[in-house]
């Protein structure tokens, strides 16, 4: 089943159809924080921390409401550059088909995230399309720019990755 979605062209028409989808919700969802020019996400962030999820009087995230409340909250005005700028590069790359798998990956990052701090929504949703992406690996982007660009890539900076690397 693994080398069906790797490899075969209908799956790779049937992923491209599945990344143009996500990409699209993830444009979107960011275009209203771009150009609204008033984003901010303390107001979320702040939510988090004073009402984590939780069963009972137990906190089931510890780690990531610490994150929230010593790393974003403090640097809240980065977070409103990176989010909505971010969630409109993965729509990009995703609809584009363009650096297909670290969008896609970024992607689940950041919907694993709005879901550990208890917001459902579309995450779900989206976290099973993102999978569906990265279980096809390279074929997610064959119907797309990562047939042009990969190559590119593997030619240009592989090459000097690997020759610096030989060098020592």
């Amino acid at each position: 089943m693994l080398k069906f979605w790797r490899e075969n062209k209908i799956a790779a028409a049937i992923v491209a159809i599945v990344r143009i989808v996500l990409g699209y919700k993830w444009i979107t969802s960011s275009w209203g924080k771009i150009t609204g020019g008033e984003f901010t996400a303390a107001g979320y962030l702040q939510n988090v921390v004073t009402n984590p999820v939780a069963k009972g009087d137990e906190v089931l995230y510890p780690v990531y409401n610490a994150f929230i409340e010593h790393v974003a909250l403090p640097n809240v005005g980065i977070i409103d550059f990176i989010l909505p700028w971010g969630e409109f590069l993965v729509g990009v790359g995703l609809v584009l088909g363009v650096l297909t798998l670290p969008a896609a990956f970024f992607g689940l990052l950041m919907n694993f995230m709005f879901m550990f701090a208890g917001t459902v929504s579309t995450n779900p949703y989206m976290i099973l399309l993102g999978f569906i992406v990265m279980l096809a690996a390279g074929n997610a982007g064959k119907f797309g720019g990562d047939f042009f660009v990969l190559p590119w890539l593997k030619q240009n900076v592989g090459a000097k990755l690997a020759t610096r690397f030989k060098k020592g």
